[in-house]
């Protein structure tokens, strides 16, 4: 039987991304605990600026899916995980577009202009409120957590198919011709 795979883009953005959500997100947790320095600041930026890659991969991202849907999936699963497999796909996009929207909206709010490397500034969305700020912060880190642990059921899920059902599921998503499954 065999699996249809992704195309190529479709596997590019999908590693590039899984790489920088799982950077940004490692570098928050470092820089969180850092005393105010250069590096903390410098550790923020990155941050800033690979959560807006994020946010501009996922919106071409989701673009090209519209127009190149899934190949089709031929596995036989359970209702109960076909309906947990797309709601986690549903759930990881959405958080994927939240997440660095609600750090715009909390920068704003916080009086800082968000910039992309340096090239140029993202305008502000909010005026500068220090409170909303704050509660934008605690939704940010929220939603972050919740999108990391959803990474996480993602890949456990991925690893399931690749070693205990040994269907092939993996090699949808890879970078190999091969795509057959036995």
């Amino acid at each position: 039987m065999i699996n249809a795979r992704y195309n190529p883009f479709s596997v590019a953005i999908h590693w590039v991304m899984a790489l920088l959500i799982l950077t940004t997100w490692s570098i928050a947790i470092v820089v969180g605990d850092m005393p105010l320095s250069p590096e903390r600041i410098a550790g923020i930026s990155w941050h800033k600026w690979l959560g807006l890659t994020v946010l501009f991969l996922v919106i071409i991202r989701i673009l090209w899916r519209a127009t190149h849907p899934a190949p089709k999936l031929d596995l036989k699963m359970p209702i109960w995980q076909e309906k947990v497999m797309t709601l986690t796909h549903v759930a990881l996009y959405l958080l994927m577009f939240a997440i660095p929207m609600v750090g715009w909206l909390m920068n704003s709010a916080k009086g800082y202009t968000v910039n992309y490397f340096g090239l140029f500034d993202l305008p502000d969305l909010l005026g500068k409120d220090k409170v909303l700020g704050h509660q934008l912060k605690e939704v940010h880190e929220l939603l972050a957590n919740v999108l990391i642990a959803l990474v996480g059921l993602h890949v456990l899920a991925a690893l399931k198919h690749q070693f205990i059902d040994k269907d092939g599921l993996l090699s949808r998503m890879s970078f190999s011709r091969s795509n057959t499954r036995k």
